[in-house]
């Protein structure tokens, strides 16, 4: 990959790095266009946080080559610093601090002007709905309020490139609801954001294009339509109420493509690819069940998600594995100072 190059706001070419004999990252490679969001999807222990803590200079690579903004994160660290936002997976927010005094000295840290700390503090209170709790101590805030002060620590000295790993964990619905409309919102702005992630949806629903971590290796990539076309197209799924009769469906919708149907016999659930024909598919998938006399429940055709993708292209399910990279977890600001 030629790097630097203008049309990027981040680049990483053959990127390698280990700790003893735990290979946490093996020669990835990415570019991320400015002004949009890579997600950066994989379990636990792919080397994900690694990735992110090479990037925003708080590790030095063992080879390869990272660029942000023009900037070699090894010769010029302290340039790429006074051009980055990182929010890791703990808030990195003083409890005992208001959020008001959070975020100004984030500002002081930064070496903003003290004319300009205050008034962008208040600034971020307001968007960040949390105005009304700014000078109460950030440990009186509920765990959404402190994961929204420490995204807005990140943001003080209103960097072009905005790390967040895995920024909603431990958010309860409503909460991660939240931090997705910020996100959206910060991107509008033309922040270039990279995004680590495990929930899947959180991927659909925020990222331009999407890069599979397993293992330290990069394994598919691309916009979540063009991974979900790697798993072949729609996919018909039902559910077989009485168990018994699990094999009776399956005999009746083998054929239908050239995929084999398979089943979730705990859940009673059969998956059949059916490619870009999945209207008569459908069709024929009821016509079938009903000749052999199979009564089923929510039969429908869909595109396959991003768990169905991550099945497809690792051989596992996107859950928790053992954390290769747990010597590299610990991410010790909100903000990256120079």
């Amino acid at each position: 990959m030629a790097i630097p190059n203008s049309d990027f706001a981040i680049q990483v070419s053959a990127l390698h790095k280990s700790f003893g004999k735990v290979h946490a990252l093996r020669g990835i490679d990415f570019a991320v266009p400015r002004g949009s969001v890579l997600g950066m999807l994989g379990p636990n222990g792919a080397g994900k946080t690694t990735a992110v803590r090479v990037l925003t200079t708080l590790l030095r690579p063992d080879s390869g080559r990272v660029v942000i903004e023009g900037y070699d994160v090894v010769r010029d660290a302290a340039a790429v610093r006074r051009r980055i936002g990182l929010a890791g997976q703990a808030t990195a927010i003083q409890l005992e601090l208001t959020g008001r005094e959070n975020l100004e000295i984030m500002g002081r840290l930064n070496h903003m002007p003290r004319s300009s700390v205050k008034g962008r503090a208040s600034e971020l209170l307001e968007r960040f709905e949390i105005a009304d709790a700014a000078d109460r101590p950030a440990k009186t805030y509920s765990g959404g309020m402190q994961r929204r002060l420490d995204l807005a620590a990140s943001l003080v000295a209103e960097p072009s490139v905005l790390f967040l790993d895995e920024p909603t964990t431990g958010l309860d619905p409503y909460g991660r609801l939240g931090m997705w409309a910020i996100i959206r919102e910060l991107v509008g702005r033309g922040t270039t954001l990279l995004l680590t992630t495990q929930y899947l949806e959180e991927a659909d629903e925020l990222a331009n294009t999407i890069v599979v971590v397993d293992h330290g290796e990069v394994i598919a990539s691309g916009t979540p339509n063009q991974l979900k076309d790697q798993v072949g197209g729609d996919l018909l799924e039902f559910t077989v109420p009485d168990r018994t009769r699990l094999d009776d469906a399956l005999r009746a919708v083998a054929g239908l493509s050239a995929s084999a149907p398979t089943v979730e016999t705990d859940a009673k659930r059969i998956k059949v690819p059916v490619g870009s024909g999945g209207s008569t598919a459908l069709v024929e998938a009821v016509r079938r069940l009903d000749t052999a006399g199979v009564v089923t429940e929510d039969l429908a055709l869909h595109r396959p998600s991003l768990d169905d993708v991550f099945l497809a292209v690792t051989g596992h399910a996107a859950e928790v594995e053992p954390d290769e990279a747990a010597k590299s977890r610990k991410t010790p600001a909100a903000g990256v100072a120079s």
